[in-house]
Protein backbone atom coordinates (compact mmCIF):
# COMPACT_ATOMS: atom_id res chain seq x y z
CA UNK A 1 0.00 0.00 0.00
CA UNK A 2 1.57 3.25 -1.13
CA UNK A 3 2.11 6.43 1.73
CA UNK A 4 -0.02 9.35 0.96
CA UNK A 5 1.73 12.54 1.09
CA UNK A 6 0.21 15.75 2.63
CA UNK A 7 0.24 18.48 -0.27
CA UNK A 8 -2.39 20.61 1.74
CA UNK A 9 -1.68 24.43 1.33
CA UNK A 10 -1.66 23.97 4.91
CA UNK A 11 1.27 21.53 5.35
CA UNK A 12 3.27 22.77 2.48
CA UNK A 13 3.26 26.64 3.90
CA UNK A 14 4.24 25.14 7.61
CA UNK A 15 7.38 22.84 5.37
CA UNK A 16 8.28 26.10 3.69
CA UNK A 17 8.22 28.44 6.60
CA UNK A 18 9.96 25.66 8.75
CA UNK A 19 12.61 25.58 5.98
CA UNK A 20 13.14 29.08 6.29
CA UNK A 21 13.32 29.05 9.87
CA UNK A 22 16.14 26.38 9.24
CA UNK A 23 17.79 28.95 7.23
CA UNK A 24 17.44 31.71 8.83
CA UNK A 25 19.38 29.77 12.19
CA UNK A 26 21.81 28.85 9.84
CA UNK A 27 22.14 32.49 8.50
CA UNK A 28 22.52 33.67 12.20
CA UNK A 29 25.14 30.59 13.41
CA UNK A 30 27.58 31.87 10.22
CA UNK A 31 27.01 35.26 11.19
CA UNK A 32 28.25 34.74 14.54
CA UNK A 33 30.96 32.30 13.03
CA UNK A 34 31.95 34.77 11.06
CA UNK A 35 31.83 37.96 13.87
CA UNK A 36 34.36 35.60 16.11
CA UNK A 37 36.83 34.96 13.16
CA UNK A 38 36.79 38.86 12.90
CA UNK A 39 36.81 39.87 16.35
CA UNK A 40 39.92 36.66 16.32
CA UNK A 41 41.29 38.48 13.97
CA UNK A 42 41.73 42.10 15.45
CA UNK A 43 42.58 40.67 18.35
CA UNK A 44 45.51 38.80 16.75
CA UNK A 45 46.15 42.02 14.86
CA UNK A 46 46.47 43.92 18.07
CA UNK A 47 48.84 41.40 19.57
CA UNK A 48 50.92 41.92 16.41
CA UNK A 49 50.80 45.40 16.75
CA UNK A 50 52.00 45.16 20.71
CA UNK A 51 49.39 46.89 21.81
CA UNK A 52 49.05 47.67 25.79
CA UNK A 53 47.64 45.46 27.73
CA UNK A 54 45.01 47.56 29.25
CA UNK A 55 43.77 48.28 25.49
CA UNK A 56 43.82 44.24 24.96
CA UNK A 57 41.85 44.09 28.21
CA UNK A 58 39.39 46.60 26.82
CA UNK A 59 38.33 44.39 23.51
CA UNK A 60 38.43 41.55 25.71
CA UNK A 61 35.67 42.85 27.53
CA UNK A 62 33.68 44.35 24.52
CA UNK A 63 33.91 41.18 22.61
CA UNK A 64 32.00 38.98 25.19
CA UNK A 65 29.53 42.01 26.85
CA UNK A 66 28.07 43.38 23.13
CA UNK A 67 28.86 40.57 20.71
CA UNK A 68 28.95 37.22 22.55
CA UNK A 69 25.94 38.40 25.27
CA UNK A 70 28.07 37.86 28.26
CA UNK A 71 26.05 39.49 30.89
CA UNK A 72 28.85 38.43 33.92
CA UNK A 73 32.18 38.23 33.27
CA UNK A 74 35.04 38.60 35.53
CA UNK A 75 38.51 37.80 34.71
CA UNK A 76 41.57 37.15 37.44
CA UNK A 77 45.15 37.88 36.13
CA UNK A 78 48.28 36.96 38.44
CA UNK A 79 50.50 40.17 38.28
CA UNK A 80 53.44 40.15 40.48
CA UNK A 81 52.28 36.92 42.41
CA UNK A 82 49.22 38.42 43.40
CA UNK A 83 46.21 37.61 41.72
CA UNK A 84 43.91 40.90 40.48
CA UNK A 85 40.62 41.44 38.42
CA UNK A 86 41.91 43.00 35.67
CA UNK A 87 38.94 43.09 33.50
CA UNK A 88 34.87 42.54 34.39
CA UNK A 89 31.26 43.11 33.04
CA UNK A 90 28.28 43.44 35.58
CA UNK A 91 30.17 42.56 38.63
CA UNK A 92 29.14 44.61 41.80
CA UNK A 93 32.32 46.25 43.22
CA UNK A 94 31.91 44.44 46.87
CA UNK A 95 31.92 41.04 45.34
CA UNK A 96 35.39 41.69 43.61
CA UNK A 97 36.87 43.06 46.88
CA UNK A 98 35.84 39.72 48.87
CA UNK A 99 38.91 36.74 48.47
CA UNK A 100 38.34 34.85 45.17
CA UNK A 101 41.78 33.56 45.26
CA UNK A 102 41.41 31.07 48.02
CA UNK A 103 38.89 29.90 45.87
CA UNK A 104 40.99 29.25 42.86
CA UNK A 105 42.79 26.23 43.98
CA UNK A 106 39.50 23.57 43.11
CA UNK A 107 39.55 24.52 39.54
CA UNK A 108 41.72 23.05 37.93
CA UNK A 109 39.74 22.84 34.53
CA UNK A 110 36.43 24.46 33.44
CA UNK A 111 33.89 23.67 35.20
CA UNK A 112 29.93 24.10 35.91
CA UNK A 113 29.67 26.03 39.08
CA UNK A 114 26.26 25.51 40.25
CA UNK A 115 27.33 23.64 43.47
CA UNK A 116 29.59 26.31 44.93
CA UNK A 117 28.69 28.09 48.18
CA UNK A 118 31.12 31.06 47.72
CA UNK A 119 28.96 34.51 47.31
CA UNK A 120 31.35 35.57 44.02
CA UNK A 121 31.22 32.38 42.45
CA UNK A 122 27.49 31.55 43.29
CA UNK A 123 27.12 34.76 40.53
CA UNK A 124 28.51 32.93 37.68
CA UNK A 125 27.64 29.30 35.56
CA UNK A 126 31.64 28.30 34.74
CA UNK A 127 35.02 29.35 35.23
CA UNK A 128 37.88 28.70 32.35
CA UNK A 129 40.92 28.22 34.09
CA UNK A 130 43.95 29.54 31.78
CA UNK A 131 47.18 27.45 32.25
CA UNK A 132 51.05 27.15 30.93
CA UNK A 133 52.24 23.37 31.95
CA UNK A 134 51.66 23.25 35.56
CA UNK A 135 50.98 27.05 35.91
CA UNK A 136 47.98 28.69 36.38
CA UNK A 137 47.89 32.36 34.44
CA UNK A 138 44.66 33.71 34.46
CA UNK A 139 40.81 32.66 35.55
CA UNK A 140 37.58 33.64 33.74
CA UNK A 141 34.48 33.85 35.45
CA UNK A 142 31.62 33.69 33.30
CA UNK A 143 27.49 33.94 34.00
CA UNK A 144 24.35 35.22 32.99
CA UNK A 145 23.41 32.25 30.17
CA UNK A 146 20.09 31.70 29.05
CA UNK A 147 18.35 28.18 28.66
CA UNK A 148 17.94 28.55 25.44
CA UNK A 149 21.51 29.59 24.43
CA UNK A 150 23.96 27.49 22.73
CA UNK A 151 26.14 27.63 25.84
CA UNK A 152 28.62 24.66 25.13
CA UNK A 153 29.89 26.39 21.74
CA UNK A 154 29.85 30.24 23.59
CA UNK A 155 32.13 29.05 26.55
CA UNK A 156 34.23 27.05 23.79
CA UNK A 157 34.87 30.40 21.99
CA UNK A 158 35.20 32.06 24.63
CA UNK A 159 38.20 29.41 26.16
CA UNK A 160 39.76 29.97 23.18
CA UNK A 161 39.98 33.95 23.51
CA UNK A 162 40.59 33.66 26.64
CA UNK A 163 43.82 31.91 26.05
CA UNK A 164 45.18 33.93 22.84
CA UNK A 165 44.39 37.13 25.46
CA UNK A 166 46.22 35.46 28.45
CA UNK A 167 49.54 33.70 26.61
CA UNK A 168 50.36 37.47 24.74
CA UNK A 169 49.76 39.37 27.81
CA UNK A 170 52.22 36.69 29.84
CA UNK A 171 54.59 36.91 26.49
CA UNK A 172 54.60 40.62 26.75
CA UNK A 173 54.82 40.47 30.72
CA UNK A 174 57.85 38.27 29.87
CA UNK A 175 59.64 40.51 27.18
CA UNK A 176 59.25 43.43 29.89
CA UNK A 177 61.02 41.12 32.51
CA UNK A 178 64.02 40.15 30.16
CA UNK A 179 64.31 43.62 28.85
CA UNK A 180 64.76 44.60 32.91
CA UNK A 181 66.79 41.65 33.40
CA UNK A 182 69.36 43.17 30.71
CA UNK A 183 68.99 46.44 31.75
CA UNK A 184 69.99 45.03 35.46
CA UNK A 185 72.88 43.02 33.96
CA UNK A 186 74.34 46.07 32.20
CA UNK A 187 74.01 48.36 35.16
CA UNK A 188 76.08 45.50 37.14
CA UNK A 189 78.46 45.29 34.66
CA UNK A 190 78.82 49.57 34.39
CA UNK A 191 79.25 49.19 38.19
CA UNK A 192 81.57 46.36 37.93
CA UNK A 193 83.20 48.39 35.61
CA UNK A 194 83.30 51.66 37.76
CA UNK A 195 84.42 49.64 40.81
CA UNK A 196 87.72 48.01 38.98
CA UNK A 197 88.94 51.39 38.58
CA UNK A 198 88.78 52.36 41.91
CA UNK A 199 91.11 49.08 42.95
CA UNK A 200 94.31 49.69 42.73
CA UNK A 201 95.64 47.86 39.98
CA UNK A 202 99.56 47.63 41.23
CA UNK A 203 100.71 47.75 44.89
CA UNK A 204 103.88 49.49 45.56
CA UNK A 205 107.36 47.49 46.02
CA UNK A 206 109.58 49.58 48.14
CA UNK A 207 113.10 49.43 50.08
CA UNK A 208 111.61 49.85 53.18
CA UNK A 209 107.80 48.01 52.60
CA UNK A 210 105.73 45.91 50.17
CA UNK A 211 101.58 45.70 49.73
CA UNK A 212 100.22 42.80 48.08
CA UNK A 213 96.27 42.25 47.91
CA UNK A 214 93.78 39.61 46.93
CA UNK A 215 90.51 40.93 45.77
CA UNK A 216 87.67 38.29 44.94
CA UNK A 217 84.04 40.14 44.30
CA UNK A 218 81.33 37.18 45.51
CA UNK A 219 78.95 38.78 42.53
CA UNK A 220 79.80 41.07 39.48
CA UNK A 221 79.63 43.73 42.23
CA UNK A 222 80.85 43.68 45.47
CA UNK A 223 81.63 45.84 48.41
CA UNK A 224 85.14 45.54 49.56
CA UNK A 225 87.36 47.86 48.78
CA UNK A 226 91.22 48.49 49.53
CA UNK A 227 93.29 51.37 49.15
CA UNK A 228 96.76 53.34 49.92
CA UNK A 229 98.17 56.80 49.54
CA UNK A 230 102.66 57.25 49.06
CA UNK A 231 103.17 60.51 50.11
CA UNK A 232 106.33 62.56 49.56
CA UNK A 233 108.03 62.22 52.60
CA UNK A 234 108.01 58.43 51.94
CA UNK A 235 105.67 57.40 54.13
CA UNK A 236 102.42 55.29 53.57
CA UNK A 237 98.93 55.20 54.42
CA UNK A 238 96.77 52.10 53.28
CA UNK A 239 93.20 51.07 54.06
CA UNK A 240 90.55 48.44 53.99
CA UNK A 241 87.21 48.78 54.30
CA UNK A 242 83.63 47.09 53.91
CA UNK A 243 80.48 48.19 52.72
CA UNK A 244 77.44 46.85 53.94
CA UNK A 245 75.30 45.52 50.72
CA UNK A 246 75.80 44.70 47.23
CA UNK A 247 75.18 46.10 43.41
CA UNK A 248 75.00 49.48 42.03
CA UNK A 249 74.44 51.28 45.11
CA UNK A 250 77.58 49.98 47.22
CA UNK A 251 79.64 50.81 43.81
CA UNK A 252 78.36 54.09 43.86
CA UNK A 253 79.18 54.92 47.66
CA UNK A 254 82.17 53.10 46.92
CA UNK A 255 83.06 55.69 44.63
CA UNK A 256 82.15 58.43 46.84
CA UNK A 257 84.20 56.85 49.88
CA UNK A 258 87.17 56.78 47.63
CA UNK A 259 86.82 60.24 46.40
CA UNK A 260 86.53 61.83 49.80
CA UNK A 261 89.71 59.38 51.02
CA UNK A 262 91.90 60.74 48.89
CA UNK A 263 90.36 64.30 49.76
CA UNK A 264 90.25 64.34 53.07
CA UNK A 265 93.57 62.43 53.37
CA UNK A 266 95.31 65.35 51.97
CA UNK A 267 93.74 67.95 54.64
CA UNK A 268 94.44 65.76 57.65
CA UNK A 269 97.65 64.42 59.26
CA UNK A 270 95.53 63.06 62.69
CA UNK A 271 93.49 60.28 62.07
CA UNK A 272 90.80 60.75 64.34
CA UNK A 273 89.87 64.49 62.36
CA UNK A 274 90.56 62.26 59.33
CA UNK A 275 87.88 59.57 60.63
CA UNK A 276 85.62 62.00 61.91
CA UNK A 277 85.24 63.86 58.66
CA UNK A 278 84.96 60.42 56.88
CA UNK A 279 82.03 59.82 58.56
CA UNK A 280 80.47 62.79 57.91
CA UNK A 281 80.46 62.53 54.33
CA UNK A 282 79.37 58.68 54.83
CA UNK A 283 76.09 59.89 56.45
CA UNK A 284 76.01 63.34 53.92
CA UNK A 285 75.29 59.91 51.23
CA UNK A 286 73.47 57.46 53.11
CA UNK A 287 71.48 59.22 55.00
CA UNK A 288 72.51 56.48 58.35
CA UNK A 289 70.65 53.48 55.99
CA UNK A 290 74.03 51.90 55.06
CA UNK A 291 77.13 51.96 57.29
CA UNK A 292 80.98 50.75 56.60
CA UNK A 293 83.31 49.38 58.33
CA UNK A 294 87.30 50.53 57.81
CA UNK A 295 90.49 50.19 59.26
CA UNK A 296 93.83 52.45 58.20
CA UNK A 297 96.52 52.86 58.66
CA UNK A 298 100.10 55.25 58.54
CA UNK A 299 103.62 54.02 58.27
CA UNK A 300 106.63 56.29 59.40
CA UNK A 301 109.53 54.93 57.87
CA UNK A 302 111.75 57.16 59.81
CA UNK A 303 110.47 55.90 63.80
CA UNK A 304 109.09 53.07 62.45
CA UNK A 305 105.59 53.52 63.75
CA UNK A 306 102.33 52.06 62.57
CA UNK A 307 99.40 54.49 63.60
CA UNK A 308 96.08 53.50 63.12
CA UNK A 309 92.57 54.26 63.76
CA UNK A 310 89.81 50.88 63.25
CA UNK A 311 86.09 51.15 62.51
CA UNK A 312 84.66 48.44 63.54
CA UNK A 313 86.71 46.26 61.34
CA UNK A 314 87.73 42.80 61.84
CA UNK A 315 91.22 43.72 64.04
CA UNK A 316 93.91 43.18 61.98
CA UNK A 317 96.91 41.23 62.90
CA UNK A 318 100.66 42.29 63.14
CA UNK A 319 103.61 39.60 63.14
CA UNK A 320 106.53 40.15 64.89
CA UNK A 321 109.21 38.98 66.67
CA UNK A 322 107.38 35.52 66.58
CA UNK A 323 104.33 36.98 68.16
CA UNK A 324 100.75 38.40 66.82
CA UNK A 325 99.22 41.51 67.69
CA UNK A 326 95.86 43.03 67.13
CA UNK A 327 95.23 46.04 66.07
CA UNK A 328 91.56 46.78 67.72
CA UNK A 329 91.49 50.75 68.91
CA UNK A 330 89.10 53.08 66.75
CA UNK A 331 85.75 53.59 66.98
CA UNK A 332 82.45 52.13 65.69
CA UNK A 333 81.61 51.65 62.07
CA UNK A 334 80.76 54.70 60.00
CA UNK A 335 77.73 56.05 58.89
CA UNK A 336 75.87 54.90 61.90
CA UNK A 337 76.02 58.29 63.62
CA UNK A 338 75.97 61.86 63.13
CA UNK A 339 78.88 61.74 65.42
CA UNK A 340 81.03 59.50 66.64
CA UNK A 341 79.96 58.24 70.12
CA UNK A 342 84.00 57.76 71.00
CA UNK A 343 87.34 57.41 69.16
CA UNK A 344 90.95 56.53 69.82
CA UNK A 345 94.07 56.19 67.59
CA UNK A 346 96.13 53.25 68.17
CA UNK A 347 100.17 52.91 67.60
CA UNK A 348 102.58 49.93 67.56
CA UNK A 349 106.39 50.11 67.16
CA UNK A 350 107.54 48.00 64.29
CA UNK A 351 111.57 47.90 65.24
CA UNK A 352 111.93 44.44 63.51
CA UNK A 353 110.70 42.92 60.25
CA UNK A 354 107.27 42.72 60.50
CA UNK A 355 103.83 41.63 58.45
CA UNK A 356 100.46 43.58 58.72
CA UNK A 357 97.48 41.32 57.54
CA UNK A 358 93.96 43.18 56.51
CA UNK A 359 90.95 41.20 55.57
CA UNK A 360 87.33 41.43 55.26
CA UNK A 361 84.44 38.84 56.30
CA UNK A 362 85.10 36.94 53.17
CA UNK A 363 88.25 35.03 54.87
CA UNK A 364 86.40 34.91 58.62
CA UNK A 365 83.51 33.45 56.93
CA UNK A 366 84.34 31.37 54.56
CA UNK A 367 83.33 27.45 54.92
CA UNK A 368 84.47 24.22 53.78
CA UNK A 369 82.43 21.82 52.41
CA UNK A 370 81.38 20.31 55.63
CA UNK A 371 80.33 23.69 56.71
CA UNK A 372 83.36 24.67 59.15
CA UNK A 373 84.97 27.76 59.12
CA UNK A 374 88.64 28.46 59.12
CA UNK A 375 89.65 28.01 62.46
CA UNK A 376 91.35 31.20 64.93
CA UNK A 377 94.60 28.58 65.41
CA UNK A 378 94.81 27.82 61.74
CA UNK A 379 95.27 31.70 60.60
CA UNK A 380 97.14 32.23 64.23
CA UNK A 381 99.81 29.19 63.05
CA UNK A 382 99.67 30.41 59.30
CA UNK A 383 100.72 33.62 60.32
CA UNK A 384 103.45 33.17 62.78
CA UNK A 385 104.95 30.76 60.07
CA UNK A 386 104.77 32.37 57.14
CA UNK A 387 105.35 36.02 58.12
CA UNK A 388 109.01 36.56 57.44
CA UNK A 389 107.87 35.94 53.70
CA UNK A 390 107.25 39.08 51.06
CA UNK A 391 103.97 39.94 51.04
CA UNK A 392 103.13 38.87 47.72
CA UNK A 393 104.61 35.54 48.47
CA UNK A 394 102.83 34.96 51.69
CA UNK A 395 98.83 35.89 50.04
CA UNK A 396 100.10 33.06 47.09
CA UNK A 397 100.98 30.53 50.16
CA UNK A 398 97.43 31.60 52.21
CA UNK A 399 95.51 31.51 49.08
CA UNK A 400 97.06 27.90 48.37
CA UNK A 401 95.97 26.89 51.93
CA UNK A 402 92.38 28.59 51.42
CA UNK A 403 91.67 26.58 48.65
CA UNK A 404 92.69 23.34 50.29
CA UNK A 405 90.60 23.65 52.98
CA UNK A 406 87.33 24.94 50.83
CA UNK A 407 87.82 21.76 48.73
CA UNK A 408 84.56 22.63 46.09
CA UNK A 409 83.10 24.98 48.27
CA UNK A 410 82.25 28.02 46.93
CA UNK A 411 82.95 31.76 48.74
CA UNK A 412 79.95 33.20 50.35
CA UNK A 413 81.28 36.60 50.27
CA UNK A 414 83.45 39.31 48.83
CA UNK A 415 86.93 37.98 49.84
CA UNK A 416 89.77 40.64 50.05
CA UNK A 417 93.56 40.86 51.57
CA UNK A 418 96.21 43.55 51.90
CA UNK A 419 99.11 42.56 53.01
CA UNK A 420 102.01 44.82 54.07
CA UNK A 421 105.35 43.53 54.85
CA UNK A 422 107.41 45.80 56.73
CA UNK A 423 111.88 44.78 56.11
Amino acid sequence: MKETTDTSPQTVFKRVKQGLNTIGQLERDLNLKQLQINRLLNITQAINNNVKMSGLFEMYCSFLGWEMGVKKMALFYRKNEKWECTAHIGVEEKYLKMDIASQFSKYSRLQNLTDSEHPFVKLFDVVIPVKHKDNHLAYVFIGGFSEEEDMYNKVQFITTITNIITVAIENKRLFKQQLEQERLKREMELASEMQQLLIPKSLPTRKDYELSAIYRPHMTVGGDYFDFVEHNDGNITFCIADIAGKGVAAALLMSNFQANFHTLLGRHHDLIAFVKELNEGVLRITKGERFITFFVAQYDKVSRTLTYLNAGHNPPAVAMRDQIFRLKEGCTVLGAFDELPFIEQGSIQLNDEALILLFTDGLTELQNEKGEFVDQDFGHHFVLNNYRLPAAEFNRKLMDELDIFKGQAKFQDDFTVLTCKIF
